[in-house]
């Protein structure tokens, strides 16, 4: 495919650019690790410009970023009619996204790439915070459907609830401490204490 035929539709990302360069950059960190990625080498794999990768992703943080959104993307918001089975089914997904099938590397990798790039570089750091508030959203609907049934807590807000479970969560992926996907009852029966009400 030329290169001509992956440019930039106005001020649209074309779709078959965005899939060559996301997946020559998920090929180069699988293949070569992390320190081979730049912009130099996605582009010759994708077989495009570097201004055209320029103009959507600076610098290699927001690869990053975009490759970890588009796997989330993946991910369903479970509706059990209880907070705690919706937080078992999602914790489960999320650990086994994170730890990989066996043969298949885990995402966990990925994300903290992207969270050591976001302590250096502001704009990953504004763009991260962009993409949890705008698209990675299952847990805040976990938490806003537990609400809207009575089940939180009313002392505690949606927002205090979403970040004690995602802190949780990044603590147990960056010390190397992530349970196997059965043990989310049990990681789940922790985090409830203070959540629900009654």
């Amino acid at each position: 495919m030329s290169d001509a035929a992956r440019a930039s539709i106005g001020a649209r990302r074309n779709p078959e650019t965005e899939t060559a360069v996301l997946d020559a950059a998920a090929a180069i960190i699988a293949e070569e690790g992390f320190a081979r990625l730049t912009i130099e080498a996605v582009a010759r794999r994708a077989r495009s410009g570097k201004a055209t990768i320029y103009r959507w992703w600076p610098g290699r943080g927001h690869l990053l970023l975009a490759l970890y959104t588009r796997a989330k993307s993946t991910l369903s918001t479970p509706d059990t009619g209880s907070l705690r089975g919706d937080l078992e089914l999602y914790l489960a997904g999320m650990i086994r996204q994170w730890q990989g099938d066996e043969g298949t590397a885990g995402l966990g990798t990925l994300f903290s790439l992207l969270i050591a790039e976001a302590q250096t570089d502001e704009t990953v750091r504004a763009a991260m915070q962009a993409e949890r508030e705008s698209r990675w959203l299952h847990i805040d609907r976990i938490v806003t459907q537990a609400r809207d049934r009575g089940e939180l807590n009313p002392a505690i807000s949606v927002v205090a609830a979403e970040r004690r479970i995602i802190s949780v969560m990044w603590y147990l992926l960056l010390t190397d401490a992530l349970p196997p996907p059965e043990a989310a009852p049990t990681l789940v029966a922790d985090l409830m204490a203070g959540l629900t009400a009654g």
